[in-house]
């Protein structure tokens, strides 16, 4: 059980703790919080909801899902995947309806942790999730544009909606807000990576931005009132929940729930190759499911583990779980104690945060690596799942992801090899085999890769033409998998032979095909005298049998 599991976990990280990694974790953990804290603060304006509901979100998850997550590396709050998918749900759902299918979401993702089944979200393909990623960063960087350039342009449906109406409608951009955002876009990009990590480059742009709009008073549009409380005054009533009608939330439900399960699971394969600890899955959905649901009574908007964050903690030597404590109680502290400057920061330099993020978050190399090297499947996935996240609905576009994971999949295992030879003789004498050479009818079909539903026709057609066989050896070492369609597609081959009077063979058979064999009958109905350990036993036996053919 999780339970078990998270036992061991902080047996393994705390079993030699000491001062000094206690202090190499505060320091992790209070860079972590600099980093932390105007990504909160973006990322909450950017979901629909507030800066104090992102710094709740920060606080919370950082607190919960820290103490009970599936690695000591894990570091969660709002991220800008999630904040693309809720700015998109709060226009048709409201924060209400947010709250209610972050909370559902939050039972599921328990649920799926605590039945074990987290491995199954490591089976959507890489460029389905580079896809994603990349249509979620359009979504964050268009849906900044009106901050950025400081105009109120109608809301749309989907980000391509919002992206043409710029072209379509006349623009009159506020000159200083476009300077606020420059200059937080230009810490970002010149501020030498080796002092970023003393001092995030995003929280210098930020008070750079705020000073400047202060000291020269401009009239820009800024965060505004943040109240110093973790109970916001906007939050889910459990007495509100309308439980007769839980079914119209199905849709959001499920896109939070898969961009939280993909992302967190996503963030914990790149904390584990950095530090060689793999992360409990199981577990780390647990956590999340737990967070996620305590969250939304409190105001905040769903989170995830977050890539960004987690990669910080560990670059800044961070060793346990603890990191993620210190960096939530480093926002809390933030919250109370700088809240008279939060406000005033502008919504433009939060704009600038969230495209030069949204840029960053792109998996270049891995687009690079698919395109570079012109893997047509691949590119093809990947742009489809990119421009369906930005022209469609997000739910459809993650249907439509699942359904495109599942197609690559498929295309992928469903080619089975089959490669029919005749009998070498001479090359069976070089490696010490004695025949008599003098059946010309055994023939020998090596097999690799999968024989289910998908693969049954290649099977059908390689072997629709049997000619004067008497013998068919199948040498399926490479066929680990076989299903009922496989079995039928075997049974009528076996079916044809022993009507001309011939026999099928099999040479290697893999244990998993062997016991499904076994389970439809095909071992008792071909024969156990059938089965051989290598494709040359069972060619020595097929001549040694003879046959009508050889006379």
């Amino acid at each position: 059980m999780p339970r078990r599991s998270l036992a061991r976990l902080y047996k393994d990280e705390f079993s030699e703790y000491s001062f000094v990694k206690f202090q190499q974790d505060l320091l992790a953990g209070l860079t972590v919080a600099a980093v932390a804290l105007p990504l909160a603060l973006a990322f909450g304006v950017a979901s629909g909801a507030t800066a104090a509901a992102g710094l709740v979100t920060a606080i919370l998850a950082g607190i919960i899902m820290g103490l009970l997550g599936g690695a000591p590396y894990q570091i969660s709050g709002p991220t800008g995947a999630m904040s693309a998918v809720l700015i998109v749900l709060v226009s048709r759902y409201g924060l209400e309806g947010i709250w209610i299918a972050g909370l559902l979401s939050g039972v599921i993702l328990f649920i799926v942790g605590l039945m074990r089944l987290g491995r199954f979200i490591a089976f959507i393909p890489a460029p389905v999730i580079s896809g994603f990623t990349s249509g979620i960063a359009l979504i964050i960087f268009i849906g900044q544009i009106d901050n950025f350039l400081g105009i109120k342009t109608p809301g749309t449906e989907t980000a391509a909606q919002k992206l043409f109406g710029y072209f379509s409608n006349g623009l009159s951009p506020n000159w200083q807000t476009m300077l606020i955002g420059l200059i937080v876009v230009g810490s970002m990009l010149l501020w030498p990576a080796k002092w970023n990590a003393r001092f995030p480059a995003s929280l210098l742009g930020i008070i750079l931005a705020t000073l400047l709009t202060y000291l020269l008073n401009w009239s820009v549009p800024i965060i505004g009132t943040i109240p110093r409380t973790l109970f916001l005054a906007d939050r889910l009533d459990f007495s509100h929940i309308p439980f007769s009608n839980l079914s119209d939330f199905i849709a959001p439900t499920l896109t939070i729930t898969a961009l939280g399960a993909v992302e967190s699971l996503l963030c914990g394969a790149v904390g584990s190759n950095m530090t060689g600890i793999r992360l409990q899955a199981n577990q780390e959905l647990v956590a999340q499911g737990i967070g996620n649901m305590l969250i939304p009574f409190f105001g905040g908007v769903p989170a995830t583990a977050a890539i960004a964050r987690t990669s910080v903690g560990i670059k800044s030597g961070g060793q346990t779980r603890l990191v993620s404590i210190i960096h939530a109680v480093g926002i809390l502290l933030s919250m109370f104690l700088l809240t008279p400057f939060m406000e005033r920061i502008p919504l433009a330099a939060l704009a600038g945060v969230l495209m030069v993020t949204a840029v960053r978050m792109n998996e270049w190399d891995a687009i690079k690596f698919m395109f570079g090297n012109r893997f047509k499947t691949d590119m093809i996935a990947f742009t489809i799942t990119m421009l369906a996240t930005i022209v469609l609905d997000l739910t459809q576009a993650i249907l439509l992801g699942t359904f495109l994971a599942g197609a690559v999949f498929l295309n992928k295992i469903a080619s089975i090899d089959i490669n029919v030879q005749e009998v070498d003789i001479e090359r069976l004498k070089q490696r010490g085999i004695e025949t008599e050479g003098k059946c010309k009818h055994v023939r020998v079909g090596f097999l690799t890769g999968p024989l289910f539903f998908a693969a049954t026709g290649q099977f059908n057609e390689a072997f629709a033409n049997l000619g004067d066989t008497h013998a068919l050896i199948l040498s399926m070492r490479g066929v680990s998998l076989i299903d009922t369609a496989g079995l039928e597609s075997i049974h009528r081959l076996y079916e044809r032979l022993h009507k001309q009077g011939g026999t099928l063979m099999f040479a290697g058979v893999h244990d998993n095909a062997r016991n499904m064999m076994e389970r439809g009958g095909l071992v008792k109905t071909i024969g156990e005298e059938n089965f051989f350990w290598s494709s040359d036993q069972a060619i020595v036996e097929a001549e040694k049998r003879g046959c009508k053919f050889c006379e």
